[in-house]
């Protein structure tokens, strides 16, 4: 083998308060999580200092000095919204947005009254089952700044929460673009040449793209402005524009019941499109439309769908009638959906939040019911009350029908103005918690800079950069199937994070929200990915590529662990149940594979063997073993292997293998051995062989600081060309003269319980000498070398057993390997009697026997009698007895001259040998280990690197 090798509770009179104070699940869960925090050594964050606050102010008496200089230091300077301002206002404006006056006619006149309502329900439906998910998560724990993406990011992991985090940042430029979009429409429809509140030939010049563009531009001005005052200002703002936008909704109701006679409405002179199709039907040189009242007539012709071309969209695109496609059932949603996607709104400002896990839930819920009932109402009432022709052609003809028509012009501004300035700050915070968490290297830096309140306002000049640039796109339903499908994606992934969380089963995934479940998040997951591809298979496409680059980008680099990741979760649930189905007692040979436990003393002069035997584990179970001698005696504060394991396990990362580590302390290597034998390894994926290092007196190597160190990339593994610097971490390589820390006897009889322990044997040798950068590079072909004989009981070398099987075995699962594949071939040796045998029959039933295997291998014919006739003695030779197995497998003494000249021959067969396999006999029971292992040493020596192996088990099949 390779060498090596107060806790106490006082509590007072508080204890009862503590117990009290555990019945808020909140509080309590602030304890354990300042208490790991503490323990781990990480970052005393802001969310920390505020939770453990509470706990302080209710455990620690209040006129203790200490704890109240702690409170009075507490960083809540930023929180200073309920849930009225912080989240239903922002929320219920966002979901009003361009439907509410500007395209709810439109969503009507296309769709009809039945489809609009189930569109609605549609909408609404996925947008409440998101919503259960997102107060699920946000009643887990302190939700950060970043909202959405913070609530991804800490239950998915990095890789998952940097990418949709992505995807939502751009979904929110897009809907700010969109508001913007809406809010322009608003201005040239009432204050352009023609306009409704101008005259006909006076107002804002409005012909050509660019005037559009200049007042989209001007309006993002505006809100850029407001955005950099900070979310507080914002907020407050929102509150007096809400109460606005219901006042003019209430007005839109009041007028169509107050409106009961028919009044003609004119249609915009920027509609060509419907000037060409309906040219026959103008009155004095304009086309008008019909607004009836409430009729039934009027809604049974308005119940059903009659979509039509988009005048908004052709006229932009300069088209003529044929060129434009007609509006679908996809289309129509993908409109009213862009414009009620503000759910999350409110969640975005969860830094600004008093208490964001009661804010988020209550307001985000009463904003959506609230929103629902308003649409409900007002299709009902305008599918009742105008002709479809008037709801298709003319965006703003509640104006006309109003009893003020200002009232329809100030809502229009107050709701998309609202809408675009929620968005730009919501993006901006997202960017900024994209930035803070440094997910995309040094890209996002500049988007960290905060004022000296913390309004982030290099994120806010960013996005407002960013929809700058989205707004030459131009019309607002050209901006909206974009919106919708990154919209209904990041509401996917946030199905997707709380069914993973919920599924998982973990113990501290306990939300104060109940009403849900992962039913919920299952329907709503595929509800949004469902109506993703309804909308734009297109869109989706690319919003799916760019969310998986972005998984693998993150993947491949260095990210923050201490987040927690749902996959973790995830993984240790499902390998528990997988391990509980793998029955031991339904394993078959066909399906058998090396599971190893490498057994190492010294780190430092064992990395060739521990790569070796990575590549040989065939996708089997690996572990490390490692003995500590000692007693837990000597260490009174804590179990000295607590410090080891991470070491260790930066080794496996460094060294980029796919290992577990085991560590034990024990009085002794043999028990701790025994230890590590009969514990490794869980259920049925428990080691079935055990390597180890040869026992031999030569000059140790230091192996592990001239390895190259070996990076991660897209699709392979790559030498950085420097060394590994962690084998300070182990100590130093065993010198010559210091004394081993077991005996040879103690050696042979460990390699005796493993084989008690039915457990197969590896003892590797020479491995310092392996260099497999030589061998891939090398010109030619090299041998993997197998000698199926146990050279102890040569007269045995016509038979096969388990032994030799294993050796076969080994040998071709070290040559399908890449690299060892392209460079070496296997050779198997032959031993023949030439007096008594014939070596073409022989050749013949071993190529026979190695092709039922499926082992492609070139035989070498070794005669007895080349070796060496003075020490080859006839009754060896003999082979017309048969012996039985354990006879073959049992180790007999030679001559020292006799295992001297087998070495002599397997030395000259391998000057082009790159790694042999070697029969192991079994070590002798009582006395003899001594000369076991010597003449082990002898057989082996001036060997390249050797495997002696030994089997025990079937592990070959020629059956399907």
């Amino acid at each position: 083998m390779a060498e090596e090798h107060e806790f106490s509770n006082t509590w007072d009179d508080r204890s009862d308060r503590l117990a009290s104070y555990g019945t808020c699940k909140e509080d309590t869960s602030s304890y354990y999580s300042f208490s790991s925090n503490m323990s781990g050594n990480t970052a005393f964050n802001n969310s920390d200092l505020g939770l453990w606050t509470r706990f302080l102010r209710f455990f620690l008496s209040e006129n203790d000095s200490s704890t109240t200089h702690l409170l009075d230091n507490a960083p809540n300077h930023k929180r200073t919204l309920s849930s009225l301002t912080g989240v239903f206002t922002p929320v219920a404006l966002s979901m009003f947005g361009t439907v509410l006056f500007i395209r709810i006619g439109f969503v009507v006149g296309q769709a009809g009254i039945l489809e609009t309502i189930l569109q609605l329900f549609l909408a609404y439906a996925i947008l409440v089952l998101t919503v259960f998910s997102i107060c699920a998560i946000s009643t887990n724990g302190a939700v950060e700044g970043g909202g959405a993406y913070y609530m991804i990011s800490r239950a998915l992991g990095p890789e998952f929460g940097g990418s949709i985090g992505f995807l939502f940042y751009v979904a929110n430029v897009l809907a700010c673009a969109l508001y913007v979009s809406g809010f322009t429409e608003g201005i040239m429809e009432n204050f352009g040449i023609g306009g409704y509140f101008v005259a006909e030939h006076d107002g804002l010049p409005v012909k050509g793209d660019w005037w559009k563009y200049l007042y989209a531009t001007v309006v993002l001005f505006i809100c850029l402005l407001v955005c950099l005052v900070g979310g507080s200002m914002f907020a407050k703002t929102l509150t007096v524009i809400l109460g606005i936008t219901v006042i003019c909704t209430l007005m839109v109701f009041i007028s169509i019941f107050a409106t009961n006679h028919t009044i003609q409405v004119a249609v915009p002179k920027e509609n060509h499109l419907a000037h060409i199709k309906h040219g026959n039907e103008t009155i004095n040189g304009t086309l008008k439309f019909n607004y009836t009242g409430l009729e039934a007539q009027t809604f049974r012709d308005n119940l059903y769908s009659g979509y039509e071309k988009d005048y908004s969209t052709c006229d932009s695109q300069h088209s003529t009638d044929s060129s434009c496609s007609v509006m679908n059932f996809a289309t129509v949603f993908a409109i009213l959906f862009s414009s009620v996607t503000g759910i999350m709104n409110g969640a975005n400002m969860s830094g600004e939040l008093k208490d964001p896990s009661k804010s988020i839930p209550k307001g985000t819920l009463t904003a959506v019911g609230f929103t629902f009932c308003t649409y409900l109402i007002e299709a009902i009432l305008i599918g009742g009350s105008c002709d479809r022709k008037l709801l298709i052609n003319n965006y703003i003809f509640l104006q006309d029908i109003n009893l003020w028509p200002p009232f329809v012009l100030i809502g229009i501004f107050a709701t998309t103005l609202s809408a675009a300035l929620g968005n730009l700050i919501g993006a901006s915070r997202i960017l900024e918690a994209l930035a803070n968490d440094q997910l995309f290297w040094f890209i996002l830096n500049p988007a960290m800079k905060t004022t000296r309140g913390g309004n982030p306002y290099m994120a806010v000049l960013i996005t407002w950069i960013l929809v700058q640039l989205v707004l030459l796109v131009g019309s607002l339903n050209a901006i909206a199937p974009a919106t919708s499908v990154f919209f209904l994606l990041s509401y996917a992934a946030t199905n997707l994070a709380c069914m993973a969380l919920d599924l998982a089963s973990a113990p501290n995934f306990r939300p104060t929200f109940k009403y849900f479940s992962w039913q919920t998040s299952l329907l709503g997951l595929l509800g949004s990915l469902v109506m993703c591809f309804l909308i734009s298979a297109l869109y989706s496409s690319i919003a799916i590529i760019i969310m998986l680059v972005l998984i693998i980008l993150l993947h491949f680099r260095s990210l923050p662990t201490q987040w927690g990741s749902i996959s973790q979760a995830l993984i240790f649930h499902q390998v528990r149940k997988y391990l509980l189905m793998l029955d031991i007692r339904k394993a078959h040979v066909k399906y058998w594979r090396p599971q190893i436990l490498l057994m190492i003393a010294r780190v430092r002069q064992s990395a060739e063997l521990i790569d070796f035997i990575n590549d040989i584990k065939k996708g089997g179970l690996y572990v490390i073993g490692h003995v500590r001698v000692g007693s837990m005696d000597d260490f009174p504060e804590k179990d000295p292997l607590l410090e080891e394991n991470p070491k260790w396990m930066k080794l496996v990362d460094k060294l980029n293998i796919k290992a577990f580590v085991e560590l034990t302390l024990s009085y002794n290597v043999r028990e701790g051995f025994h230890h590590l034998v009969r514990m490794s390894g869980l259920g049925g994926m428990k080691p079935n062989t055990v390597c180890l290092g040869f026992y031999d007196n030569e000059v140790p190597v230091d192996t592990l600081s001239r390895r190259p160190l070996r990076k991660k990339r897209l699709f392979k593994t790559v030498e950085t060309g420097q060394y590994l610097e962690i084998g300070e971490q182990f100590g130093g390589i065993r010198k010559s003269e210091q004394k081993k820390d077991l005996s040879a006897k103690e050696y042979v009889k460990i390699i005796s319980d493993t084989l008690k322990m039915s457990k197969n044997v590896m003892l590797c040798r020479h491995f310092n000498a392996l260099d497999k950068s030589a061998i891939f590079n090398v010109k030619g072909t090299l041998y993997i070398d197998v000698w199926p004989v146990n050279f102890f009981r040569p007269e045995t070398a016509s038979y096969f057993d388990n032994t030799c099987l294993f050796l076969l075995q080994l040998a071709t699962v070290i040559n399908m390997v890449p690299g060892w594949k392209s460079k070496t071939c296997l050779r198997v040796f032959l031993f023949v009697n030439t007096n008594t045998e014939n070596s073409v029959v022989k050749e013949q039933k071993l190529e026979t026997y190695l092709r039922q295997l499926r082992i492609l291998a070139r035989i070498q014919i070794v005669s007895w009698e080349s070796i060496s006739e003075q020490v080859i003695k006839k009754e060896l030779l003999d082979n017309s007895v048969n012996y039985p197995e354990s006879r073959m497998q049992e180790y007999n003494e030679m001559d020292d001259e006799f295992v001297q000249a087998i070495n002599k021959m397997v030395v000259s067969y391998s000057s082009r040998t790159a790694l042999s396999f070697l029969y192991l006999p079994r070590p002798p029971g009582n006395g003899g280990q001594e000369k076991y292992l010597r003449q082990l040493d002898e057989l082996s020596v001036n060997l390249p690197p050797t495997v002696f192996v030994h089997g025990l088990h079937p592990v070959t099949s020629t059956t399907l």
